[in-house]
């Protein structure tokens, strides 16, 4: 991800020119000024546009941080600025490392929500990477899931489903799970139950109930 923000200078040469937004995974506030400040320096014109308002700001309970001290944010309010941040740089693709990070379960599932609904609406491309099984598989159309020993080699599969994805990356782990079409929660089977083995038998590790 931070080779497709132009981080990595000698590889430049090897990625096509696109306007790019990226989110890194640590973010370390240096603005000296107000979150209100922040917005009207960084990305002024749509942040007064009502729709990415609606759609963006408050959904992430932006309007009671503007008068705050960016300094003195903590870390689930900084990564909240962060994300209308990088939503409110017009660009072709979004890098979004991390958006679960100091936030609670309630406020990832909105982040989930307004980034999914964002970049949909906008038609354009997201990444994000994110080790949170909500935000995760909420936000995924396609994964890539890697195998191999940590630190020796990997193995890369090609994009896949949803389902397909998960099913292949909780096969190696060897549990199954399921998630709740209505809050979007993660089951984890217990090990050994019936719902585990009958998920097993049938090869759905990964199930999306109705």
């Amino acid at each position: 991800m931070r080779m497709l923000a132009g981080q990595f200078k000698e590889y430049q040469k090897d990625i096509p020119e696109l306007r790019i937004s990226y989110k890194p995974q640590k973010i370390s506030p240096k603005f000296e000024g107000t979150v209100e400040q922040l917005f009207q320096t960084k990305i002024p014109e749509l942040y007064l546009d009502p729709k990415f308002q609606s759609e963006v700001v408050k959904p992430l309970k932006i309007d009671h941080l503007r008068n705050k001290l960016v300094r003195n944010l903590s870390g689930g309010e900084v990564q909240r600025v962060a994300l209308v941040l990088a939503l409110g740089k017009p660009a072709e693709v979004y890098l979004i490392d991390e958006p679960s990070a100091y936030l609670d379960s309630e406020q990832r599932l909105i982040a989930a929500k307004v980034l999914k609904r964002f970049i949909l609406n906008s038609k354009v491309a997201g990444f994000v990477v994110e080790h949170d099984f909500i935000m995760a598989t909420y936000l995924a159309d396609k994964v890539i899931v890697y195998e191999g020993k940590p630190g020796v080699k990997c193995k890369a599969h090609s994009p896949q489903t949803l389902v397909e994805g998960m099913n292949k990356f909780l096969s190696i782990l060897g549990i199954t799970f399921r998630r709740d079409s209505t809050n979007f929660r993660p089951k984890i089977n217990r090990i050994g139950s019936y719902r585990d083995l009958q998920q097993k038998m049938s090869g759905n590790y990964f199930v999306l109930e109705d």
